[in-house]
């Protein structure tokens, strides 16, 4: 396993952040796929637009704490952080159609 990307607490989690993150409609597409198809190699999804702006999205995702990014050799695999989310601002993600399925990150995934 590589090195650990940084996530905020969730003490950290601000709101206009997560909704700054929902705003754009690949980021929420990325979130939906992951929640209808399941955990994610970043590599794995396509939208047409460069690398660099891919890696821009997934940053934002994460920075804002709405995706959890699991460093693993050379790839990054991506899970949704749903449960915090639920946790601090219930309700929000069925709020903007991207409700809970599979592609949740927990602690216990990571054992």
């Amino acid at each position: 396993m590589g090195t650990p990307l940084p996530h905020p607490a969730a003490s950290d989690i601000r709101l206009d952040q997560v909704l700054s993150a929902l705003s754009d409609p690949v980021r929420r597409e990325v979130l939906a796929r992951i929640a209808s198809e399941g955990p994610k190699f970043c590599g794995d999804l396509d939208f047409h637009v460069s690398k660099s702006t891919m890696s821009y999205h997934f940053r934002v995702l994460r920075e804002s704490g709405l995706m959890h990014t699991e460093v693993v050799g050379n790839h990054r695999r991506i899970t949704r952080r749903d449960d915090l989310i639920e946790t601090t601002f219930p309700g929000l993600l069925t709020a903007v159609d991207l409700p809970s399925n599979l592609g949740r990150w927990s602690e216990e995934s990571e054992t």
